[in-house]
């Protein structure tokens, strides 16, 4: 890092040597435990504050000019990060020191086999100049791997004082505060492993932990003709945790891949949706390059789907645009939906959906918790009671057949290639088979929780809410679904309400939660065999 200010290099310089002196006398104590070893440790707590904060102080002046998600934003907050971590080291050698004063019988603790767990501490602090300063990833690594060891020393500690627990010759107390010393050292190796995450999220430019930086090496090795030269840029983070950036060729800044990585679970059944539709459907979802799996995560590397999401679209295009991405999106649809046709029936299950979502809601906004609603002296049934009886009603009228959905069908997971006038799709670990008003009630509201005010975007994106609408159910007519509308209600009622948990306007988030409550009402109201007689009022609810 030799673009980063001369104080800086010099503090950290100094907090590493500060860190390095107090485990070398926690080393000793360890040895020979005195009382001016131990006093020595405790009293230096200040100066390894002070060089931390002086680090912090000078990272945010420095940020304070540095555009967000620059490279050297990034390598400015690892800094903080590895300076906190320093910091940290010290404060669990301090709390050790504390647990051991409370133990009476010293041999208790097996006090020679915590030097070589100083020594780990030691080599990993050593390593943190040249690791952060000289770029070396390398090194990094090795300084998170020193939490294996640590881990490995500290079960073997846990192990032997479990088993002195039945000693009745040893005192609990004094076994208890020995596993509490093992314990800081456990904590140490945690803060080791997060400083290496740091020094490599500095050195690749990309916030990154080890099990995905192992997997980024691993799948980018796959790509072939660039000779290294690559850089990566994050996308997006998603809800369920993962994470997705673009993999681009430095000199030419085209991006070869995307690379999508999070927990084992949620990316396998990304895997299994990517591959499903290419059995299903070829052509709509990018291919696999490469997969890998670590542990309990795992990473995929993508095809790079050129085009715009159709946020991107809906936002930023003309109107002969969006129109023709709209065409293009229902006509590929209704392909889709009449090619994985099948016989059996489908239950939506939205009412049930939005019970399991409510208490998200409310935490987000606690407003919209149950209460006795009054309208000109009549009481109102309660939103609760509301969906009870809707689930009933929507269990009765299940759709006449299924196809294969999308199942998140937000607009950024639908991206329009103008060039090709085709769409692809994304983010696939719901598809399934399903009733198809799952996906047209999603995409029709995540349209309108869009967050933007300019009263004619507004008119577009109600525009192309209803014309998507009318092609949804031009094909419900055609297939003799009779009561897709009485459904779409339901549909369109659970994505109003338990998009609320992910809107943080107040005002938005309550016109979804009325224009919800409106919907279940209006389903309810139905008299019970005329559901293929109802009809939305979809202008009242998509104007706004």
């Amino acid at each position: 890092m030799t673009n980063l200010p001369k104080t800086l290099r010099e503090n950290l310089h100094f907090l590493c040597a500060e860190i390095d002196g107090q485990l070398l006398q926690l080393e000793a104590f360890f040895k020979d435990p005195t009382t001016a070893r131990a006093r020595r440790i405790m009293d230096r707590a200040g100066y390894a504050h002070n060089l931390k904060t002086r680090i912090h102080s000078a990272c945010v002046r420095q940020l304070a000019d540095t555009r967000q998600r620059n490279r050297k934003h990034l390598t400015l907050r690892s800094l903080e990060f590895i300076a906190t971590d320093l910091q940290r080291l010290a404060n669990l050698a301090r709390q050790s020191l504390r647990h051991v004063e409370r133990i009476d019988t010293f041999e208790t603790l097996l006090p020679a086999r915590y030097p070589p767990l100083v020594r780990y501490v030691r080599k990993g602090v050593g390593g943190i100049e040249d690791a952060f300063l000289g770029n070396d990833s390398e090194q990094a690594i090795e300084i998170g791997e020193l939490q294996k060891k640590i881990e490995a020393d500290y079960r073997k500690l846990f192990k032997t004082y479990t088993k002195d627990m039945s000693n009745p010759k040893l005192r609990p107390a004094d076994i208890a505060n020995s596993l509490l010393v093992a314990s800081e050292f456990q904590r140490m190796g945690d803060s080791l492993n997060s400083i290496s995450e740091a020094v490599i999220s500095a050195n690749i430019g990309q916030a990154v932990n080890l099990e995905r930086y192992f997997a980024l090496q691993s799948l980018t090795a796959d790509l072939e003709g660039t000779g290294g030269n690559l850089k990566i840029e994050t996308i997006a983070e998603t809800r369920s945790g993962s994470s997705i950036s673009a993999i681009k060729n430095k000199k030419t800044e085209q991006v070869a891949a995307v690379f999508k990585d999070g927990e084992k679970s949620k990316v396998k059944e990304e895997r299994e949706g990517v591959e499903s539709w290419h059995e299903i459907y070829p052509g709509l979802a990018p291919k696999i390059l490469s997969y890998e799996k670590r542990n309990q995560s795992a990473a995929l590397l993508i095809e790079h789907l050129p085009g715009q999401t159709f946020e991107q679209v809906v936002l930023n295009e003309a109107d002969a645009r969006c129109d023709k991405a709209l065409a293009c999106l229902s006509k590929t649809l209704k392909d889709v939906w009449k090619q994985t046709k099948t016989r059996k029936p489908a239950e939506l299950g939205s009412m049930q959906q939005l019970l399991s979502r409510l208490d998200e809601v409310r935490r987000v906004h606690p407003e919209f918790k149950d209460g006795s609603i009054r309208f000109s002296g009549v009481k109102l049934p309660s939103l609760q009671s509301l969906i009870n009886e809707a689930s009933t009603r929507e269990a009765a009228a299940p759709a006449p057949f299924s196809v294969y959905i999308h199942g998140d069908f937000n607009v950024d997971n639908i991206i329009y290639d103008p060039d090709e006038n085709r769409v692809h799709f994304i983010d696939l670990h719901r598809s399934r088979y399903m009733d198809y008003v799952q996906d047209v009630s999603v995409f029709m509201v995540s349209n309108y929780r869009l967050q933007v005010l300019d009263r004619e975007m507004r008119r577009r994106i109600m525009r192309l809410s209803l014309a998507f609408c009318k092609s949804a159910k031009s094909f419900a007519i055609k297939q003799d679904d009779h009561t897709f509308e009485f459904r779409l209600a339901f549909g369109l009622a659970r994505s109003f309400a338990s998009s609320t948990r992910f809107i943080f306007d107040k005002q938005l988030a309550r016109r979804m939660w009325l224009r919800s409550r409106f919907l279940i009402e209006q389903a309810v109201a139905c008299p019970t065999g005329e559901e293929a007689k109802f009809r939305l009022p979809l202008k009242e609810i998509f104007v706004d």
